[in-house]
């Protein structure tokens, strides 16, 4: 069986990452440093796309939000169900492993 996923507090730094694929991207902040050096909070977001993701166990496509890099990532595996099977649960994220989870058992019940 797969193992149960538990989420420690520390992946909740960034509560919209758990609505998506974000592959570890999280919120960055710092400061806007003018010529007079007075400095200013600021904070930098990911670069997160929606994308229409085709699943060929779920034989269904699915409306994610993710970014380019795991975009680049899922291209490496050889599409979805390859990325989402293969990465680390620390990267998932919430809807990451709910998806797991779904095309883990899908898988299970073919065979």
């Amino acid at each position: 069986m797969f193992p149960s996923f538990q989420l420690s507090a520390t992946q909740n730094i960034f509560k919209r990452a758990q609505k998506g694929l974000f592959g570890g991207a999280i919120k960055q902040f710092g400061n806007n440093v003018p010529k007079s050096k007075h400095k200013t909070p600021r904070t930098w977001l990911p670069n997160i796309q929606s994308k229409r993701l085709y699943s060929e166990t779920l034989n269904k496509t699915l409306h994610l939000k993710v970014t380019p890099r795991v975009l680049r990532t899922i291209d490496k595996y050889g599409g979805l169900d390859q990325y989402l099977l293969g990465v680390k649960d620390t990267t998932l994220g919430e809807e990451g492993m709910r998806l797991r989870l779904a095309i883990w058992d899908a898988k299970h019940k073919q065979s």
